[in-house]
């Protein structure tokens, strides 16, 4: 066993999607990453397939967008239809101007899109990654982590870094090892899925949209993915054997309703009892968790992965204000508080639509097409999967009561010379403080900022309604939320969820106060729930 001298900034357990993104993000702010990976190659199968406009931003902050976009595509309206084959519900995308500037709700492959993650990362000088190897153990030294690595020949050698972060799934071994208990939202339903790639005959014949067949006899999903990729998800009944119902000739049988296996290859069937457990704790001290090694859910309205990515992307701008001593280790205690709260309120939603779904009672279930039907007037109800996922509640926010506080930020189209660039493209990623052009000027207010708050500040409305200096939007996206709010000023985040609200200038320096305290951990940070956070 040697010990290397090498002091990592962070030791990322897991080159998953949440991992690879981790470290892309980490590598970017120059930090010295090592990434342990059991595998040695991407897993060649489809797992998650869907992915939201707040996760595509990312990646095109982090500059993948372009290598992705050829695996990804729109997320067709999803058509629930009841117990006697009757429509009972849509689920669709939010409608354009689409509010993040791209396309809301999208199916994606994943091995392709993983390699992309995992390539960007590798393109750093300070990442490291060390694949064929796992982390078998670490203790805490002080302000340093030493762990444990195993090779696949068994030799074992020890790394040290400043923090550990477990990206390393399901099973995690830094969550095990940590013990950072799972709680159980009491759902468990035994599912095959199946991934087919799909002849032109298939494709014919099959849904031109994706469907959710709330049939008490065998719930079944139905989802349409980039190309020819066409996936469903079926319930297993009492006394079947999963592992039987995933072989060849049985998972055949299954589709027989919709298709024939002259039609399509069969690309992966796996059995999988779908969950809903949260950790109740995502941090000890210098070791946190992120991705499925923090929560799983039920895949229902496809935002697995979207979850575990969105925990690291809200970790690692905390953990490197930490990393340059701009803000105490306690901030990382609102990791966990905004992120568990989401994960827990999101799961309930989805929880409540798998249940709905997984009902096999014929006469509950006759009730519930009922119920739903009478929630549209008579009609199908029509909503959509933004409507789903839930703004922060807790944690680095303004305080409670504050409009637009904890919402995800708008992305407008910008009018350039000779076309339009999206908002991001033109402030970045940090910290922003957005004005409402139509009535703020950025020359008045930047006497509000210091170079150590490291905001950026910008004007924005519409064309024909700015006053001078501010950038000209597109579509009306910014002045309509603003318009919402009742606000001419917003506080945003670097990964870009709204901390706050100014109604007007005069409220400015109160809101900008509050955010310095609270990154400097002076305030406490706001809470909703039991939890402790800026804590000596």
């Amino acid at each position: 066993m040697t010990h290397a001298d090498e002091l990592f900034d962070v030791v990322i357990a897991g080159f998953g999607p949440s991992g690879a993104t981790a470290a892309g993000l980490l590598g970017a702010h120059g930090f010295r990453v090592l990434v342990v990976e059991r595998q040695t190659e991407v897993y060649d199968k489809p797992r998650a397939i869907a992915l939201d406009h707040e996760i595509f931003r990312h990646f095109d902050n982090m500059g993948v967008a372009e290598a992705v976009r050829p695996y990804v595509a729109p997320f067709t309206a999803s058509q629930h239809f009841g117990a006697q084959g009757q429509l009972i519900r849509t689920i669709d995308m939010v409608q354009p101007p689409y509010p993040l500037g791209y396309t809301p709700s999208m199916v994606f492959t994943q091995p392709p899109v993983e390699a992309a993650l995992r390539a960007h990362a590798a393109g750093f000088a300070n990442v490291s990654i060390v694949t064929g190897a796992e982390l078998i153990g670490f203790e805490e030294r002080g302000e340093e982590i030493l762990a444990t690595l195993r090779a696949e020949d068994g030799t074992q050698r020890q790394i040290r870094g400043k923090f550990l972060l477990g990206c390393d799934g399901a099973s995690s071994t830094v969550r095990q090892l940590a013990d950072m208990a799972l709680r159980d939202l009491i759902f468990d339903e035994p599912w095959l899925v199946v991934d087919i790639r799909c002849g032109d005959a298939a494709l014919a014949k099959l849904p031109q949209c994706s469907a959710q067949f709330c049939d008490p006899a065998r719930p079944t999903t139905y989802i349409i993915g980039p190309g020819n990729h066409r996936r469903w998800e079926i319930m297993l009944l009492p006394g079947e054997n999963p592992r039987e119902m995933a072989a060849p000739e049985q998972v055949w049988r299954l589709l027989a309703g919709f298709m024939a296996p002259s039609e399509g290859e069969l690309w992966r069937a796996a059995a999988y009892r779908f969950h809903a457990l949260v950790a109740q704790s995502w941090r000890r001290g210098r070791v946190l968790i992120a991705g499925d090694a923090a929560h799983q859910q039920p895949p229902f309205i496809g935002q697995g992965m979207c979850q575990g990515l969105r925990d690291v992307t809200n970790l690692v701008w905390k953990l490197a204000r930490v990393l340059r001593g701009q803000s105490p280790l306690a901030l990382l205690d609102s990791y966990e508080a905004e992120r568990r709260l989401h994960v827990e309120t999101l799961t309930g939603k989805i929880k409540a639509i798998g249940q709905m779904i997984c009902e096999r009672d014929p006469a509950r279930a006759a009730a519930r097409d009922e119920d739903l039907l009478a929630q549209g007037g008579g009609v199908p109800p029509h909503v959509t999967r933004q409507d789903i996922v839930p703004p922060l509640e807790t944690g680095l926010l303004a305080p409670p009561g504050n409009p637009g506080r904890g919402l995800l930020f708008v992305q407008p189209l910008i009018r350039q010379a000779g076309g339009a660039a999206l908002l991001d493209r033109l402030t970045g990623t940090g910290w922003r403080l957005i004005l409402d052009g139509r009535v703020l000027r950025v020359r008045d207010l930047a006497a509000l900022l210091t170079p150590a708050d490291g905001i950026g500040l910008y004007a924005i409305a519409p064309v024909g309604a700015a006053l001078p200096d501010a950038l000209e939007e597109q579509d009306g996206v910014m002045a309509a939320w603003f318009d919402r709010h009742q606000a001419q000023a917003v506080l945003v985040r670097p990964d870009h969820y709204v901390f706050g609200t100014a109604a007007n200038a005069q409220a400015l320096p109160a809101l900008l106060a509050t955010c310095r305290a609270q990154l400097a951990c002076a305030e406490p940070i706001h809470q909703e729930v039991k939890h402790e956070a800026c804590h000596s």
